[in-house]
């Protein structure tokens, strides 16, 4: 992955630079689509977006790796994380798997990264994603809201 130079063109004209670039480190899913709209705020994706595969990291867009509470996503980080590079360190939205604590070994495996992250926030398990159809119908909730603040928050040091 590398850093693109140019700002990214929306419907003609050029548009804010994107804030959040998310890396989805375990597939895509409603989790990640959920954080990627929580992160956007109704900007149409101007904000935040999930990267392609193979695509480059837009300049001055601030990369996102998203993962859950598991031993496989932590694992999955810390492989990712060895293959980095120079590129600025990246955030890790943790997205809770279960309603109880990640087990010691996701635990320790992602404190011992923090040093490679521009910060670690943790989305606590909201179980209605098990029940919609999308992100739009999940950011409807309250509680899905208040995750939505406390994650735009913690990343924005307020």
């Amino acid at each position: 992955m590398i850093a693109h130079p140019m700002a990214s063109l929306q419907e003609g004209r050029e548009a804010a630079p994107l804030r959040y670039a998310l890396i989805p480190v375990q597939g895509y899913g409603i989790a990640e689509a959920t954080v990627t709209m929580m992160l956007d705020e109704d900007s149409g994706g101007a904000q935040a977006r999930v990267l392609g595969p193979t695509e480059m990291l837009p300049y001055g867009a601030q990369p996102v790796l998203v993962a859950d509470t598991t031993v496989y996503g932590a694992t999955r980080v810390e492989e990712l994380l060895r293959r980095w590079g120079a590129l600025p360190k990246p955030w890790l939205v943790l997205v809770s798997d279960a309603p109880v604590r990640p087990v010691a070994d996701a635990r320790y495996l992602v404190r011992a990264l923090e040093g490679r992250l521009a910060g670690v926030v943790r989305v606590a398990y909201l179980p209605v994603l098990r029940a919609v159809k999308g992100p739009e119908e999940a950011l409807e909730l309250k509680d899905v809201q208040a995750a939505a603040a406390k994650l735009r928050r913690a990343m924005e040091g307020n």
